[in-house]
């Protein structure tokens, strides 16, 4: 019995290696002569319909890479040339910390549900690698920086974590994440009262009031927070000059898995956030409601179970202007995206058809009107 409640656990954990191998690939296809232009043949053909202007800038593409897959920056030039509009690199942290900590660190395969359970703590090379690999970059993919406080350090002290990384990174992205959902090891940091996440949110906006160039900040949440705590984050993004708001990170519950039942009970209790289809509509709800409360006046980057065109459309009519992928691009890599990019440009192009009238590109864009 224990071998076979054991099979699983060797299985997915493979995800690990699985995960690396793609990565080397990305990396070593954008390096070699020529990689480029070939993977952007295939994975990207023209899709003149997907184009919008966001925080002031030009995305050629809705579709993003969210943070968790590049945690150093070393892939930025393979995934522009993969054909994303913009990617987040991180969560990066001020100083280098393992995600391998702990022996049962792993990325879980839930292959059954397309979902994956990640179990560690962030992991990352520290803020001045990043910026390393950040000037080494040859291409101009829009890229904003998820950043999040070292696990080690205390939670009083998170705001001068997120303002090392703040100040130096500056001037190498284009927009920040401000992580809130830090969930998927042992030691989770989610806060949700409003003065603990203006003690971070504040020193951020101060910095930037004295910079020459607009960087727009962002705050990313977890599903799991409350109703009454989502509103609570809308209404900071109201009443304070933040830009926007990314929904969601992963859950700590285990809802939504219906084929991966062997799965979860040889892993037991395990800790770590999930990933995937099944976070799909709570995702949806809570771009929905964000977008409700706020009355479609800021931008939302929907995260959680996009898997298919049809799900980015369906998120972008829920009330997102950006989306981003993680879970799918782990399972279908380049052909996930050339399709979601294919499907997504035929639907936004039929729309466009149907209301010619209609500002499709605009932040404030009323995108509970696609149809």
């Amino acid at each position: 019995m224990a071998k076979t409640l054991l099979k699983p656990i060797k299985r997915i954990a493979k995800g690990n290696f699985i995960l690396q191998f793609h990565k080397w690939c990305q990396f070593l296809a954008a390096k070699i002569p020529f990689g480029k232009y070939f993977m952007h043949k295939h994975y990207a053909p023209p899709a003149n319909h997907l184009e919008r202007e966001v925080f002031g800038m030009r995305f050629s593409s809705p579709i993003g890479l969210a943070a968790g897959y590049d945690h150093n920056g070393t892939l930025i030039d393979s995934m522009d040339a993969m054909g994303f509009g913009f990617m987040e690199i991180g969560a990066v942290t001020p100083k280098p910390q393992s995600g391998k900590e702990s022996k049962e660190y792993a990325i879980y395969r839930l292959e059954g549900d397309n979902a994956l359970l990640n179990y560690s703590q962030i992991e990352s090379e520290g803020v001045e690698k990043v910026i390393e690999n950040i000037k080494k970059r040859s291409s101009r993919i829009i890229i904003g920086c998820n950043i999040v406080k070292n696990n080690s350090t205390a939670r009083e002290n998170a705001p001068i974590d997120y303002l090392r990384l703040f100040r130096p990174l500056y001037q190498y992205v284009d927009f920040f994440t401000v992580n809130l959902c830090d969930n998927s090891s042992d030691v989770t940091y989610v806060p949700t009262d409003k003065d603990e996440v203006m003690a971070i949110l504040t020193p951020l906006f101060e910095f930037r009031r004295g910079q020459n160039q607009y960087r727009p900040i962002l705050i990313k949440i977890s599903p799991d927070l409350t109703d009454e705590q989502i509103d609570a984050m809308t209404d900071i993004m109201l009443d304070t000059p933040l830009d926007g708001i990314v929904a969601t990170g992963g859950t700590t519950g285990r809802y939504g898995l219906e084929n991966s039942t062997q799965t979860i009970h040889a892993l037991g209790r395990i800790p770590g956030a999930l990933c995937g289809t099944p976070l799909k509509q709570r995702s949806l709800d809570i771009v929905r409601r964000i977008y409700e409360r706020s009355k479609g006046t800021y931008p939302i980057i929907g995260c959680g179970g996009i898997s298919t065109a049809d799900d980015a459309f369906e998120m972008l009519k829920a009330g997102a202007t950006l989306v981003e992928l993680y879970s799918s691009f782990f399972y279908g890599g380049g052909e996930t995206l050339r399709n979601m990019r294919t499907g997504l440009n035929e639907r936004l192009r039929k729309y466009e058809q149907n209301s010619a009238s209609t500002q499709v590109t605009s932040p404030t864009n009323t995108t509970q009107e696609y149809d």
